[in-house]
């Protein structure tokens, strides 16, 4: 049994009358650069990122996914995985605080009614809210009340809360158990956000804790069923999890050819110049070299993966209703193969290139292992043996990968 390649038919997942791709990397690609110019000392205060979210929001980037006619940039998701991966090679941080944005703005369509999806998606737009939160933490309880409902409950860590204008969260509903996505507006009574993550990585991700006491929540602000239930659940809304997935790879690859880009800047190997804290022929040494090549090697290599995953994504996008059930776990299997390869590729290059650029390294001044601490962050939050079990289970038994909720 083989990993399809992207089922036919062309994605229609937004409305494609924006500035187009090319206009949004390079939007992507300054704000990288304007990112990487402060990125050692930013990361070093570690303050929460409202400066930072304010430099996407001037450049556009937290409406990129919105369908232009609603106000967006009505980008593909191909665009938003490219501008995630430059972000990321600039400052792994942000670019998961942005990919977590991406996908929870986005995956209302999934389980929201359209008149209400475009509301919400038009109100993000023009007040350009910036999202957090997630579906996959610990649920909250939703408890029916005369006036709608009230949420209550706490979630640990969840991205991007400590800066979002909405939080989007998983609630069960006390009466019926039902298991639902709620959108909650963060200044409401009762809404309690802590910046008690203090993580050694991902330091300005924005991640935090949020308790929630009696918070008033209407019938709009229910968005609709997070069921994982194969049998009610239909395939193309299962694709919102490996579509998630993907970000997280393209952040992964984004981090390795970050740190590899500035070890070669910092080494003075290939056209970049020579430092002059290294001996004369430093940069030929056949040691620094086989490394340099070696994670090349395999950062190219899960970045071929990951663009035909990419690819099946957005081939199974494009199928729309008509996809599979099949034809989604072969998508699954090939977004579990470029985490896996992603992941490798992350942590040997992050951890290695500091043997690359020397004993330098280790000056905090000059923040090369913050590169290091956000790759191991993010591998210990978003372990790959399970997927790489999915794999094998796939491959050899013919089993699909379990529905999960995204974020």
């Amino acid at each position: 049994m083989g990993v399809a390649t992207a089922p036919s038919g062309p994605a229609s997942e937004s409305d494609r009358t924006g500035p187009g791709r090319a206009h949004w990397l390079q939007v992507a690609c300054e704000t990288a650069d304007d990112l990487a110019t402060d990125a050692v000392a930013r990361e070093q205060a570690g303050k929460a990122p409202f400066d930072e979210v304010s430099r996407l929001r001037e450049a556009g980037l937290l409406t990129l996914v919105v369908p232009a006619g609603l106000g967006g940039g009505g980008a593909d998701w191909s665009t938003a995985y490219a501008v995630v991966r430059k972000i990321a090679a600039a400052d792994g941080a942000i670019a998961q605080l942005l990919s977590c944005h991406y996908l929870l703005s986005w995956s209302v369509r999934f389980f929201t009614e359209p008149a209400r999806t475009a509301e919400i998606e038009q109100q993000s737009a023009a007040e350009q809210w910036c999202w957090g939160g997630g579906y996959a933490h610990r649920p909250l309880t939703l408890t029916r009340t005369a006036g709608g409902y009230a949420l209550d409950g706490r979630q640990s860590h969840a991205t991007g809360v400590l800066v979002a204008d909405r939080i989007a969260v998983r609630a069960v509903r006390a009466d019926t158990g039902e298991s639902l996505a709620v959108l909650v507006d963060p200044a409401r009574h009762g809404v309690e956000i802590h910046d008690d993550a203090d993580t050694f990585g991902q330091r300005l991700a924005a991640g935090g804790s949020m308790e929630f006491d009696r918070v008033s929540v209407t019938a709009d602000d229910v968005l609709g069923s997070l069921t994982v239930d194969e049998a009610v659940l239909s395939p193309l809304a299962a694709l919102t999890s490996p579509l998630g997935r993907l970000l997280s790879v393209q952040l992964r690859l984004g981090m390795a050819e970050g740190v590899l880009a500035e070890a070669r800047e910092y080494r003075g190997i290939g056209r970049s110049p020579w430092h002059p804290a290294h001996p004369a022929g430093a940069p030929q040494d056949p040691q620094v070299l086989t490394a340099y090549g070696e994670l090349t090697v395999l950062t190219r290599a899960a970045s071929a993966l990951a663009d035909q995953a990419r690819e099946a994504v957005h081939g199974g996008l494009g199928r729309g209703e008509d996809l599979t059930y099949d034809e989604y776990a072969e998508i699954s299997v090939l977004v579990a193969m470029a985490e896996a390869a992603s992941s490798k590729a992350a942590q040997e290059s992050t951890a290695r290139a500091l043997d690359i650029i020397g004993a330098r390294s280790a000056s905090s001044r000059l923040g090369f292992d913050r590169f290091w601490r956000n790759a191991r962050t993010h591998a210990l939050y978003e372990p790959v043996a399970h997927r790489l079990r999915d794999v094998g289970d796939y491959y050899l038994n013919g089993a699909h990968p379990a529905f999960t909720l995204p974020v």
